[in-house]
């Protein structure tokens, strides 16, 4: 059996989807990794001694920087991948790579961390973030709907569908008029760890894109007047720097080494977006520490109401004050946070979905395929 791995891009660091795709190479190291872009750079260090294979958009100048304005041109870029030689095509899709074209007879199995969200669920934000004039954003508007049409029907092409949290599987049903299976995705258990030293701060990490909300926690915060440290980096940094009052520390983005310390050590970490799943809360109770959370998405599946975490209802300054004030009047056992985080194992992961896999190409060699 011939297998190859499909990502959507490799820019941005290691994150969230990122980390799936590290796992899947390393359950199956001898598979090339194809992408759209592949920055480097950017990247881990470690990924230049990966086969990866871009498309033909890594060619045009500036694409790895301006690589979120040629949207329009990869639903062509995806079709032209030559997989052809592959029986196993295993994509791993934030909007792109599930419409990765296999060859008559081989087998497709997608991992959807999310159908597109600037297509099916995030429109008018989307667009609202852009910084251009309103004739472009018109523009940007009026390449959705042949967009969504595109999507939906090449998201037909995988045999079988996975994705990362029950939210997915909705957007799943609603965007695609698919079903799927639910397989969480991993978080790194055995480097998160606990540790002795307790500090007195709220911690957010995260890119600082507008949907993540992090103005919200600033906001709260300024109020409350409780020390808060963000992680990360993004378009919203300067923006969320000037909000900040004396109390907010924006660190920008922090060595991964550095990381582990920031959440071990803090009083709970604050997530004020809704995420398709969301590793980083995992990661604090990984560590032992709680979570302050908005009421949806993953965090739904990730965070134990009144064990692992408080809620709030509403993306709000005023909500999330309540529920910190919620919080300041209950305890937390660092052991039952880092017990709820080993549900979502690594290794529970390989084993998961390396058995869905095996079982699905079984199935697909008895009919008479492969």
């Amino acid at each position: 059996m011939k297998m190859a791995i499909v990502h959507d891009y490799l820019v941005q660091g290691i994150r969230g989807a990122e980390r799936v795709v590290d796992v899947l190479h390393d359950m199956y190291p001898e598979a090339p990794v194809y992408t759209l872009l592949y920055d480097p750079d950017r990247m881990e260090e470690r990924l230049r001694s990966w086969d990866i294979r871009t498309s033909l958009l890594q060619d045009i100048p500036g694409a790895l920087r301006l690589y979120k304005k040629l949207f329009f041109l990869m639903p062509a870029a995806i079709d032209y991948l030559d997989l052809s030689e592959y029986d196993l095509v295993l994509s791993s899709s934030c909007g792109w790579s599930k419409s990765a074209p296999q060859r008559e007879g081989a087998l497709h199995i997608s991992y959807v961390h999310s159908p597109a969200r600037f297509l099916w669920f995030w429109a008018d934000e989307y667009i609202s973030t852009l910084r251009t004039n309103a004739v472009a954003k018109a523009l940007v508007r009026a390449t959705l709907p042949p967009l969504r049409e595109w999507d939906r029907r090449t998201a037909q092409r995988p045999q079988h569908l996975v994705c990362n949290s029950a939210t997915t599987h909705r957007r799943i049903r609603e965007a695609w008029g698919r079903e799927a299976t639910i397989i969480h995705p991993p978080a790194d258990t055995d480097r998160f760890l606990p540790q002795d030293e307790d500090g007195e701060y709220f911690l957010a990490v995260g890119t600082l894109n507008p949907y993540k909300q992090v103005d919200v926690a600033v906001e709260a915060f300024n109020r409350l007047g409780l020390p808060l440290v963000v992680i990360g980096d993004g378009p919203e940094f300067e923006r969320l720097s000037d909000l900040a009052a004396d109390n907010v520390r924006l660190l920008g983005k922090v060595a991964d080494e550095e990381i582990v310390s920031y959440y071990a050590r803090c009083r709970a970490f604050v997530m004020p977006q809704e995420e398709d799943f969301g590793i980083a809360p995992l990661e604090a109770q990984s560590c032992g520490r709680p979570v302050i959370a908005y009421r949806a998405g993953g965090a739904l599946e990730t965070v134990l109401e009144g064990v692992t975490g408080v809620f709030f209802d509403e993306q709000t300054r005023e909500a999330l004050m309540a529920a910190v004030e919620r919080f300041e009047g209950m305890t937390f056992d660092k052991q039952a946070c880092r017990d709820n985080a080993l549900r979502f194992s690594v290794e529970g992961f390989r084993q998961r979905l390396g058995q869905y896999v095996a079982d699905r190409w079984r199935e697909h060699v008895t009919a008479g395929n492969g």
